[in-house]
């Protein structure tokens, strides 16, 4: 019997640039006046966020085809069928976010601040999704992708996170940082290892990277991928 949160597709959930910061154990000051491409993006308010403090992001996700008013009810049955869902699960700390509903808050206030971000510089937000990517090759600096690769390994095979990791890379002259590397039962997926020896991806090089956050089980590092030189 699974232990984790239970999930037959990708939710629609957003984020904050605080938990973004954790995730990725970011030094916003390091990255202006570079270009940041964060996949997968949702309804995150980092894009948003990350402007405000200076930062040069382009947020990526199928989702911003549609309208807003189309985005957030599918977000809000998403986010309900989530907080449901986690409730005493042992797969879960609950360190930082204390408690559900404070979880919760955390994912309302990045829907409200994305949803006024989006309608008003759609520039920032491009249409697009793995493993094919609307963008030209090496034209970010850093590339970040949560909650997608590794956690939804059930949903999403092996050739998909390859072909992903390629696809990042092709878009990305710096570097990409994954996370998180485990899946929604807190054990680390076996795609990283597959990915590490991969003959395919023999051109990139593959780190794990220690972080001070720790939400769902295990989850307290992040992979940087970069170029072999």
């Amino acid at each position: 019997m699974k232990q984790g949160l239970v999930l037959d597709r990708v939710v629609l959930l957003g984020r904050t640039l605080e938990e973004y910061r954790r995730y990725f154990a970011l030094e916003l000051a390091a990255w202006r006046g570079r270009a940041v491409l964060d996949v997968a993006s949702g309804v995150s308010s980092f894009c948003a966020e990350a402007h405000a403090v200076g930062l040069n992001v382009t947020a990526c996700d199928p989702i911003y085809e549609l309208t807003p008013d189309v985005i957030r009810p599918r977000c809000e049955v998403d986010l309900d069928w989530v907080v449901h869902g986690i409730r005493d699960r042992p797969t879960y700390r609950w360190d930082f976010y204390q408690t559900p509903a404070r979880m919760r808050a955390f994912r309302e206030a990045a829907l409200e601040v994305f949803l006024s971000d989006f309608p008003a510089h759609p520039s920032r937000y491009v249409a697009g999704r793995l493993p094919e990517l609307p963008f030209a090759d090496r034209a970010f600096d850093l590339t970040l992708v949560s909650y997608l690769l590794f956690a939804y390994e059930e949903q999403l095979n092996y050739e998909f996170h390859r072909r992903a990791v390629l696809e990042l890379m092709r878009v990305t002259r710096g570097e990409a940082r994954l996370y998180p590397l485990v899946s929604f039962e807190a054990r680390r997926s076996d795609y990283l290892a597959q990915l590490v020896g991969d003959a395919s991806l023999a051109h990139l090089h593959f780190e794990v990277v220690p972080t001070d956050f720790e939400f769902l089980r295990n989850s307290n590092c992040y992979l940087r991928v970069t170029h072999r030189h």
